[in-house]
């Protein structure tokens, strides 16, 4: 088959759907860990300092991780130079899930 509509040569990709897939998830991954951010800082009120304490690093965390995510959700900035957003968006992922554990162990004791 040469030159038909029907072939596999006019079955291009859209440029459009992966742009928009790649934003969704990454307003997906803002959305995780901004309720991730909001369990922490409910464990968190119980009113001990230690705990308050680590509830304040989880917002602290979870504000650099908007603040790397917000640009590629909304398709309003480009990306960081050299392609560091991923890795800074996981290692604060990692954290995030770090900080919950440690409430979650403090608040059995």
């Amino acid at each position: 088959m040469t030159g038909g509509s029907g072939g596999l040569a006019g079955a291009g990709r859209d440029p459009g759907l992966q742009p928009e897939r790649t934003r969704l998830a990454w307003r997906r991954t803002g959305l995780a860990l901004s309720l991730v951010t909001a369990l922490a800082v409910r464990l968190g009120s119980t009113g001990e300092p230690t705990d308050t304490l680590i509830a304040g690093v989880a917002v602290l965390v979870w504000g650099a991780a908007l603040v790397l995510c917000w640009p590629r959700g909304t398709g309003t900035g480009p990306a960081r130079a050299g392609g560091r957003t991923l890795p800074l968006v996981a290692l604060a992922t990692v954290a995030l899930a770090l900080l919950g554990a440690l409430l979650v162990v403090r608040g059995l004791w």
